[in-house]
C-alpha cells in the first residue's frame, strides 16, 4: 500500500513516498530524510510508521535541485548529499514540509513530523515555523535555530557517542528548549536508527527511540 505521489509545492512538483495503514489511522507523519535522499531506507521507515497505524509521507526533498536522486552512504554519497543540502537550503525544505502538511490536513488528519540527521533539523523547523508536533533524530544542524520558540510538543533523540552533536551541543538544546523532551542513548553514535548500515546502527538505541517516538505521536496526533 505504498507508492509515489506528487506534491504541489512552491518549487514545483515534488515526489513523496506515501504509505497508508491497513486500518484507521492515528494521524499522519511527514518523514524527513537524511542527506542521502528519500532512498530505500527512508521509504522503509515511512512504511514502518504505516504499520504502526499512521499515514506516512516521505517527500523527496532534493527534487527541486536534483530530481529522483538517491545516494549511497559512502564518501562520494556524503559529499554529494552535503552539496545538495546546501543548494536546497532549509527554507525551501520547510516549504515542502508545509505543502505536505497542507495536503494531509485536507484529509482531516492531524500531522506531525519525524526527521533524521539533516531531516531532524528540518523537523525542528517544522515545529517552530509550522506548528507541527515533531521528533528530531540526531539533527546536527539545529543549533543556529534554537532561539526560535517551539509551537508544539517536541522530542529530540541523540547518541551519546555522536561526534557531530557533542555533549555541550545537547546541553544547548536543554537550555534553549526547556519544554522539549530530550533523550540521550549511551554508546550510540550518529545515525543509530539506520538499520541498513551496520557501521552506525545501534539496535537497542533504535528500538527504544522508536517506541518513544510512537508513544509521542500517538499522544500528540490524536
Amino acid at each position: 500500500m505504498a507508492h509515489w505521489i506528487d506534491l504541489e509545492t512552491l518549487d514545483g512538483p515534488v515526489r513523496a513516498w506515501r504509505a497508508d495503514p491497513a486500518g484507521p489511522s492515528h494521524g499522519a507523519v511527514i518523514v524527513l530524510q537524511e542527506i542521502f535522499g528519500a532512498n530505500a531506507h527512508i521509504r522503509a521507515v515511512a512504511e514502518r510508521f504505516a504499520a504502526a497505524g499512521f499515514v506516512a509521507l516521505a517527500p523527496a526533498l532534493y527534487d527541486p535541485v536534483a530530481p529522483g536522486i538517491e545516494l549511497g552512504y559512502d564518501e562520494a554519497g556524503t559529499q554529494r548529499g552535503v552539496a545538495l543540502r546546501n543548494e536546497l537550503g532549509f527554507d525551501r525544505a520547510v516549504d515542502i514540509v508545509s505543502a505536505a502538511a497542507e495536503s494531509l490536513g485536507e484529509e482531516g488528519l492531524r500531522v506531525g513530523a519525524v526527521g533524521f540527521c539533516w531531516g531532524g533539523s528540518v523537523a525542528f523547523l517544522a515545529n517552530a515555523r509550522l506548528g507541527l508536533p515533531a521528533v528530531s533524530y540526531y539533527g546536527a544542524r539545529t543549533l543556529p535555530f534554537l532561539d526560535e520558540p517551539l509551537r508544539a510538543p517536541m522530542m529530540f533523540h541523540f547518541g551519546q557517542a555522536d561526534t557531530s552533536i557533542p555533549a555541550d551541543a545537547v546541553e544547548q538544546h536543554r537550555h534553549k528548549q526547556p519544554r522539549a523532551t530530550i533523550h540521550v542513548y549511551a554508546g550510540a553514535g550518529h545515525a543509530f536508527n539506520r538499520e541498513v548500515d551496520n557501521d552506525v546502527y545501534d539496535p537497542a538505541a533504535a528500538e527504544t527511540a522508536w517506541r518513544r517516538t510512537i508513544e509521542f505521536l500517538e499522544e500528540n496526533l490524536r
